[in-house]
């Protein structure tokens, strides 16, 4: 059980303290109810409203700091992108450089090898243009060397030769000089 004793002893403090300071209870509580009223009112009207608009510029911040996170990402994706892109442009660079150089060669070698096979033919003309040349000139010189054999015969033997005898005349040194 508890002593009424202190709780009166406390309850006369507490009278004293009010005496002191006066405080009237009827205007205190008139006080409460005003602050009540003035905290709800400005609870509602403006606490509310700035505490909704400070709200959403802390999900506005939010949500641009999310966004900029974002777009460094995708920044340094762009980037892996890029330079792997440049890598593959520079790879097919280089692949249709070299392909350039070994068509260029191969280019190369087949007109030197045209330029040696005109040269071969320009020479096996040539060769044929000269061996034509040649029997022309063996059959003009046998001719020739048949006509002054001719010749010879008829001062030695002071005949005048037919076109008979003339003929073969020629065609036997023809077949002597040719072998």
């Amino acid at each position: 059980m508890i002593s009424a004793t202190p709780i009166i002893i406390a309850a006369g403090k507490v009278d004293a303290i009010v005496d002191k300071f006066g405080l009237a209870w009827g205007k205190f509580i008139a006080q409460v109810i005003i602050f009540w009223i003035v905290f709800t009112i400005l609870k509602k009207y403006a606490f509310g409203p700035i505490l909704a608009m400070l709200e959403q510029r802390r999900q506005r911040i939010a949500d641009g700091e999310a966004k900029l996170e974002k777009i460094a990402k995708d920044a340094a994706e762009a980037a892996k992108n890029s330079q792997a892109i440049i890598d593959k442009a520079e790879a097919a660079a280089a692949r249709l450089v070299k392909e350039a150089d070994d068509a260029a060669k191969a280019i190369q070698e087949r007109r030197q090898q045209e330029a040696v096979s005109s040269a071969n033919t320009i020479i096996a003309k040539a060769r044929e243009a000269a061996d034509l040349e040649k029997e022309q000139l063996m059959s003009q010189l046998k001719r020739e060397f048949g006509r002054m054999v001719s010749d010879a015969t008829s001062r030695v033997t002071g005949k005048v030769l037919n076109t008979d005898d003339q003929t073969r005349i020629n065609q036997e040194t023809a077949a002597q000089v040719s072998a």
